[in-house]
């Protein structure tokens, strides 16, 4: 007599989630345009994601964060030393506009550049907008939100914001020492972030 065979058991599924694997990240995207190739100072940071292209320029100890895109395909960009641009924020130029960015300047979360002058030391706040022939002094702060409109002047030294934007006051003492600070504490975070990617 045979004996039927005893149904296998399914396994009992594990509880415990599986281990999570970090993706590798994307590199940068470096791409030349023709006869126009990125100059990126050996110092100089990009993260995974951001995006540099054509006639752009990058100091020493630059930064360009996650999802960054400079785009320097009808005119010049230059980023300047030991400036950060952070995530998500765009740069582009216009024919008769390059974009130049100085030192020490922080360029806040999705702002937009375009074909503009940014002075040393100055902040652009988050979600910001800076049209073509605009020009920010050194020292400047732009507030989150503002949009400086095509051929305007912002001083040096001073706080404009509004939609278009209008120079506020001038900045206090604490306020100067912020934006130093600021651009500062950026070099110290891009670093922080090399290191966690293996640079």
């Amino acid at each position: 007599m045979t004996t039927p065979p005893t149904p296998s058991t399914p396994p009992t599924p594990s509880l415990q989630p599986p281990l999570a694997t970090a993706p590798t990240p994307s590199p940068a995207l470096v791409l030349a345009l023709d006869d126009a190739s990125p100059s990126l100072d050996p110092t100089a940071w990009l993260a995974p994601g951001a995006v540099v292209a054509g006639a752009v320029t990058l100091g020493p100890d630059a930064s360009l964060w996650y999802g960054t895109v400079l785009r320097g395909d009808c005119a010049p960009i230059t980023v300047g030393a030991r400036t950060n641009l952070q995530d998500g924020v765009v740069v582009h130029v216009d024919d008769d506009h390059p974009t130049v960015v100085g030192e020490d300047v922080s360029v806040g979360h999705r702002a937009v550049l375009h074909g503009c002058e940014i002075g040393d030391c100055a902040l652009v706040g988050m979600s910001a907008t800076v049209m073509s022939g605009a020009v920010v002094g050194a020292g400047a702060m732009i507030a989150a939100g503002a949009l400086v409109t095509p051929g305007t002047v912002i001083p040096p030294g001073v706080l404009a914001a509004g939609v278009p934007a209008r120079v506020v006051r001038d900045l206090t003492d604490a306020e100067r020492a912020h934006l130093v600070r600021n651009a500062a504490h950026y070099l110290d975070l891009a670093a922080q972030h090399r290191r966690a990617l293996g640079d």
